[in-house]
């Protein structure tokens, strides 16, 4: 984080060295929206780190019991398989679930489109592995993890939570998922090192801003909203006809 924030004044001394004079107030102004910015972005990571990390949880034993996992979506190949980031995440889901901690897993996805489809991959690596379908419920429209927490919250529900994903996306998922009204807690899904880290880390920084903006300062609704499904009902009221 301070490593972006000494780059971008780095970069703003500069662009105010290359003004002639008469340009330095205008570098100025630049300089202070910049100084404005950066505190912002730290200030709000301080408070959805703050808000989130006593309930992020890297042991088994540790992890509260809940109703369900939520797995928020990731890439798929385009053969319909689960990129690693992923796979460990519904990894961590069905060691929760194998373990008793978890009744039902929401898995939470990008499938606006027929030819790009999220949601059923996970299934799919889930029902392989033995978890029974009406355990599993496909949320069609987790856009974002915005959507993914809002939706968990409003359509489906959810009372209390466990969220599955990576250590750098956690902070920022339960912080929403809290915010959302949910009791929700974080299962580190890291199985191994990824090759977009400090890309994904650096990404992480803008992201937790936007989500606090979404939930304090703008009135910020889900892309689809849709009719209300109760997690503690049957899952395959979510399946479609992709998931046969």
């Amino acid at each position: 984080m301070w490593r972006l924030v000494s780059l971008l004044v780095k970069q703003l001394r500069r662009l105010e060295r290359s003004m002639p004079s008469s340009g330095r107030v205008a570098a100025a102004r630049v300089a202070g929206a910049g100084a404005v910015l950066c505190g912002l972005g730290i200030w709000t990571n301080v408070w959805v780190d703050a808000t989130a990390l006593p309930h992020i949880h890297g042991e088994l034993e540790r992890v509260p019991r809940a109703q369900v996992a939520i797995v928020p979506g990731c890439r798929v190949y385009t053969d319909g398989t689960p990129t690693a980031t992923l796979e460990d995440r519904l990894a961590a889901a069905l060691e929760l679930y194998r373990a008793g901690k978890v009744e039902k897993i929401l898995v939470s996805g990008d499938h606006a489109a027929p030819e790009y489809d999220e949601v059923n991959a996970m299934w799919r690596w889930l029902q392989t592995r033995g978890v029974p379908e009406e355990d599993v419920f496909l949320d069609h429209a987790g856009l974002r993890t915005f959507d993914t927490m809002a939706r968990a919250a409003g359509v489906f529900g959810v009372a209390d939570a466990v969220v599955c994903t990576q250590r750098f996306h956690l902070p920022r998922s339960v912080f929403l998922a809290r915010r959302h009204g949910m009791e929700a807690s974080g299962y580190v899904a890291d199985r191994r090192r990824y090759a977009a880290h400090r890309k994904n880390a650096a990404r992480e920084f803008f992201a937790k801003t936007v989500a606090f903006m979404d939930s304090y300062v703008f009135d910020t609704r889900p892309r689809f909203e849709g009719e209300e499904i109760s997690i503690a009902g049957d899952g395959r009221a979510t399946h479609d006809r992709w998931s046969r």
